[in-house]
């Protein structure tokens, strides 16, 4: 019977594990990244690089990349065993908190990467505009630009708020 249960626990796993990829991907983290953030949250205790490409069948390198962006998300832990030389990864102590916070880190990177395009684009639009009046397409963008720049800051408010802050703390 306990090889049954780890057989299907081993079949959950790694069906699990294939959703984070996926889902991760999706949100333009990267796949492997959410492979190893749900391999490591579905394992009891650390694991090291080796462990993780082995199992996950991904090189140690790839395997370093995504630990490493994952820690400093603060998904994961690394953590070292006395006499070892290895770098073993955990979750992170309270991961709800940690991937709320994680993820709330990098929507924000990528809000203010899209605010500098933003930006950029709206000066040049303005720059082309002061020079002549009516061209209806140069207007259109410009007014959309324009919302586009509204609904930015209104984001970056929301995503500040101390209220926010709070409610991801508990």
């Amino acid at each position: 019977m306990k090889t049954l249960q780890n057989s299907v626990a081993g079949d959950v796993r790694r069906r699990m594990v294939e959703v984070g990829g996926k889902t991760s991907q999706d949100l333009g983290l990267g796949r492997i990244v959410g492979q190893i953030a749900v391999y490591l949250y579905l394992r009891d205790g650390e694991c090291s690089l080796d462990q993780i490409g082995d199992d996950l069948g991904l090189s140690k390198a790839a395997v370093s990349i995504a630990a490493r962006q994952l820690e400093n998300l603060g998904i994961t832990r690394r953590s070292w065993k006395k006499g070892d030389r290895k770098t073993y990864y955990r979750t992170a102590d309270n991961i709800a908190s940690a991937l709320q916070q994680g993820l709330l880190a990098f929507v924000g990177q990528k809000i203010q990467a899209a605010a500098s395009e933003l930006d950029f684009a709206n000066d040049q639009l303005e720059k082309y505009m002061a020079g002549k009046n009516g061209d209806p397409d140069v207007k259109f963008v410009h007014s959309r630009l324009k919302r586009a720049k509204l609904l930015r800051d209104r984001l970056a408010q929301v995503l500040g708020s101390p209220l926010l802050k709070l409610f991801i703390k508990s």
